[in-house]
């Protein structure tokens, strides 16, 4: 006796119910979650920010066959240019002297991670007003 492989048609129409039940409850947590966090992103643009000042200048594309100079930002607020430990009026006047040269280096940044962005932008403000270029170094570690 051969076996019968059709179906029966009462099976035959595909079902079409879909519950979308879920994805009704998903659509409306999401809802209620952006509604939530919307007042938190907006509060926190408000938050009063005292900003570091810097002196408007153009900005100059680096030459890779250029000497490198290393000033260092330690955590005390002190500076150090090529190992050497400097206040920022010498700095001033070292930067300065490095401007006169025919081709002056390019000028790597290191800074301690508790040193303040008044201090960067104090170094790089000197950097700019004697046209040298700076490279900011970011390594992580000593």
């Amino acid at each position: 006796m051969a076996r019968n492989f059709r179906r029966h048609r009462s099976s035959a129409h595909p079902i079409a119910d879909l519950n979308v039940t879920n994805l009704i409850d998903l659509g409306f947590m999401l809802l209620i979650i952006f509604m939530v966090a919307t007042p938190l992103i907006q509060q926190e643009q408000t938050i009063p920010v005292k900003l570091p000042l810097e002196s408007k200048s153009a900005q100059t594309k680096a030459d890779p066959n250029d000497k490198y100079e290393s000033i260092t930002i330690r955590a005390d607020g002190s500076y150090a240019l090529s190992g050497k430990s400097v206040t920022l009026p010498q700095l001033a006047r070292e930067l300065a002297r490095f401007a006169a040269q025919p081709k002056p280096p390019i000028f790597r940044l290191r800074m301690d991670a508790k040193s303040t962005a008044q201090q960067y932008v104090s170094v790089w403000d000197e950097l700019r007003k004697n046209n040298l270029r700076l490279q900011v170094d970011t390594r992580i570690g000593d």
